[in-house]
């Protein structure tokens, strides 16, 4: 198979095309569409596709309506508790299941003998304080819940290593795990010549930054409801993926996929935790096969925190050389990153090839295998910590060139994709720079802090900027039904799920459009593998730009056999015909007939279309690109940060809906904002344990810490990514929220605060000099 054109040709019906996933980039097989409609472009006059259309789903959401998975009851339902370990490293030598078996209302209990291998459950070794080694079930969660607490478990404790240093320095993980995923084997990529870039450079500056580990923390917890019919199981999960979480049941149960469903019909939140079937997922099918009752298995808030995943934390150390007037000539960068058991999402080597023009640029980044629970991906996995350090050390440059931090980032924009040496289907940093630095008042930002008024010394005001960049192109496989009912209203079928993002509204808005129906005339139908041909997960960025190519090649596929039926009882060539608004006119006169009109005179006969997405362009790189602006004020006394405002302007390409985008961008820098200042997963380094678990002791911005928001996308479409002109947005919005604030931070104080979060105390210490 070769690479793939945007449309067939003499290539062949199957090819192989790149999508770059995460930061990083698959090969995949994909099937050509037969054909592909001329793209919408900027000019493009659209009805739907743009418009602040209302949630589809809104009024059912804001009454409860739409079951979220731990609302789902089924008749008879048990419940599941995970009995977890508590020490970081051991082999269990004995489990004592008498008391919780003899516990009331217990129904059964699973170990490691109960479970098929392929799950992973329940293993005499314990790798990580939490790792799962039995399972509860019982007639209520409060009875299952108090059951596992009686399950003891005699283990016989094993040298652990919860940082990279103690990694690295011969601490045990695992039996047969060895720390040279890179442990003292760095994964270097380099571009030009750094050493001598460095070497000839006529200024350099060095920095040395930490970024913590930080959680998902995540609204609704993970949770899976199973239950059998026959040899046929039906999977409730909150996921990000309908269709992987039954390929990973399938395959760990050993049953065919033609026996598993999985069904999501809302959830609350995933930033990348929620991407594959977990051990609640097996725990709750393993249970409701041998009880012949559904099941659920809700994870507990203090397992959300130590066992579904982890940004992870990072050590940087970036060394940046440039000529006199503001050039980079180098960027150095030597990373360690602590992965935990196992996983890796990206690290934040990625982003210092990409954001910046630069000739000479060489990443070592070193990680290392922890007894901690593994990573997972967290909304830009990898830029989001990169990006910290790559920009602090701008700051750092500027401030020894005395360039102003924005025109030194404007006279390094990186036109090109240089990793691979092509364009960029487009790129208007230079725009959101401007835009950004308008609506902030950047140039008058000296003015600002002294028409701030005296407030005491001790209240210092600063602003700082940073910008982004991420591969959001979407990509194939993707598929796309349309049916019209015999009414003229119209389902949209798509093996997607809704992460509370609006993906429902968004794919009926593409395809009223294409349609030329009206809005409340389309239903979106996802998170339904039984009902839904399919679509990947909703990760990285990837759902619109995955999905409305294919939602509008469906809906084009539809209205032409509607014409066709239209054009019969109207006694004209289908192409005399148009539709809007649910109407089937013919041009230039008043003759018409409502989809509806049309539909009822077939009696039965089902019109239906069929779409896909088609590759991505080879010779292009897609990104969104962004800056972000902040405002703080700083007490010196105190320590404490106040964010005052964040201006955020990005080129996302088509915007479908300004307004969910818009709560997108809003979503990623109140997280931005939570990682700065707030966020942190604490580790004992002698113990291994870990010291703030939940989220009392766990830290997230609330809403009195939030700032003004002022988001903004600039106006335009890309059609030379795909013909709807769309890009993702969800990643970018988190990737300069916290190194715009550490900038800001420093420009109020005059010192630098170098790791992350800027708590009171690490801010106290910077201004002592400590």
């Amino acid at each position: 198979m070769s690479d793939a054109p945007r449309s067939g040709g003499a290539k062949g019906r199957f090819v192989t095309t790149t999508v770059e996933v995460e930061g990083r980039t698959e090969q995949r097989v994909v099937e050509l569409p037969a054909f592909e409609p001329e793209p919408w472009g900027v000019d493009a006059r659209l009805t739907h596709v743009g418009a602040r259309a209302t949630r589809t789903d809104g009024a059912l959401k804001a009454t409860g309506h739409p079951g979220y998975t731990t609302d789902v009851r089924r008749a008879n339902q048990a419940y599941a508790a995970i009995v977890r370990a508590i020490v970081p490293r051991g082999r269990i030598t004995a489990l004592d299941l008498s008391a919780a078996r003899a516990f009331p209302g217990v129904l059964d209990v699973l170990v490691a003998a109960d479970v098929p291998a392929r799950t992973r459950l329940f293993g005499a070794e314990i790798t990580y304080t939490g790792q799962p080694i039995a399972a509860v079930c019982a007639t209520t969660q409060e009875i299952a819940d108090a059951a596992a607490r009686l399950v003891h478990a005699a283990v016989e404790s094993l040298p652990f290593a919860v940082t990279v240093e103690q990694a690295l320095e011969g601490g045990a993980v695992r039996p047969k795990i060895e720390n040279n995923l890179v442990g003292g084997k760095p994964i270097v990529l380099e571009r030009g010549d750094v050493a001598a870039a460095l070497a000839a450079a006529e200024v350099t500056i060095t920095r040395e930054v930490r970024t913590p580990c930080v959680l998902h923390s995540a609204m609704e917890p993970h949770c899976a409801v199973a239950e059998w019919d026959g040899d046929r199981l039906t999977v409730w999960e909150s996921t990000q993926g309908i269709y992987r979480v039954r390929d990973n049941v399938a395959k760990a149960l050993g049953i065919p996929l033609t026996d598993v469903r999985v069904i999501c019909e809302a959830m609350g939140g995933g930033f990348g935790a929620k991407n594959y079937a977990g051990a609640h997922t097996y725990i709750a099918a393993i249970f409701a096969r041998r009880l012949g009752r559904a099941v659920a298995c809700v994870v507990d808030r203090t397992g959300e925190q130590i066992d579904t995943g982890n940004r992870p934390s990072s050590w940087q150390r970036i060394t940046l050389g440039a000529t006199r007037d503001g050039r980079l000539t180098a960027i150095d960068l030597e990373a360690r990153i602590p992965i935990g058991i196992g996983g890796f999402e990206g690290g934040p080597g990625a982003i210092y090839h990409e954001l910046y023009a630069c000739p000479n640029v060489r990443t070592r980044e070193t990680s290392a295998f922890v007894n901690t629970a593994a990573m997972a991906a967290f909304r830009a996995p990898g830029h989001a910590e990169g990006s910290v350090g790559l920009e602090i050390a701008m700051n750092a440059l500027a401030l020894e060139l005395g360039i102003d931090p924005l025109a030194l980032r404007m006279r390094n924009i990186a036109m090109r994709d240089q990793k691979k040496d092509r364009p960029y289907t487009g790129n208007r940093l230079a725009e959101c720079y401007e835009e950004g630095a308008r609506r902030i008042g950047w140039h008058g930002r000296e003015a600002s802090k002294a028409a701030a008024g005296p407030r005491g010394e001790h209240l210092k005001r600063g602003y700082g900027v940073a910008a982004q960049v991420w591969s959001t192109g979407g990509g194939p496989p993707c598929y796309c039904n349309i049916r019209f009912n015999n009414d003229g209203t119209a389902d949209v079928m798509a093996g997607s799920q809704d992460l509370g993002t609006g993906t429902r509204t968004i794919l009926a808005q593409v395809a009223a459009e294409a349609l030329g129906h009206r809005l409340d005339g389309v239903r979106a139908v996802i998170g339904d593998t039984a009902s839904a041909p399919f679509a990947g997960n909703s990760w990285g960025s990837m759902t619109v730009a995955s999905l409305a190519p294919a939602v509008r090649m469906a809906a084009e596929d539809a209205r032409r056999s509607l014409l066709e039926a239209a054009a019969g009882l109207l006694g004209v060539a289908p192409t005399d015909l148009e539709t809007r608004d649910g109407r089937v006119t013919v041009r230039d006169t008043d003759r018409s007939m409502t989809f509806g009109e049309v539909t009822a005179k077939l009696g039965n006969v089902m019109i239906q279309g069929q779409g896909s997405r088609g590759p991505n362009p080879q010779d292009a790189g897609i990104v969104t690109t962004g800056a972000q602006f902040a405002e703080v004020e700083v007490d010196t006394e105190t320590g404490v940060v106040r964010v005052l405002r964040v201006v955020a302007v990005h080129d996302a390409g088509r915007i479908v809906n300004p307004t969910l985008a818009e709560s997108q961008l809003e979503g990623g820098i109140i997280q931005g904002l939570g990682f700065a200042l707030f966020e942190e997963r604490r580790l004992d380094a002698r113990s291994g344990l870990p010291l703030n678990v939940g989220l009392h002791e766990y830290k997230v911005p609330t809403h009195a810490d939030m700032p003004v928001i002022d988001g903004h996308f600039l106006d335009g479409a890309d059609p030379k990514a795909n013909h709807v002109g769309v890009r993702g947005i969800a990643e970018p919005a988190i990737i300069p929220t916290a190194p715009a604030i550490a900038g800001a931070v420093a420009d109020a104080l005059g010192v630098e605060v170098n790791e992350l979060p800027m708590t009171p105390w690490r801010v106290l210490a910077a201004l002592r000099g400590d």
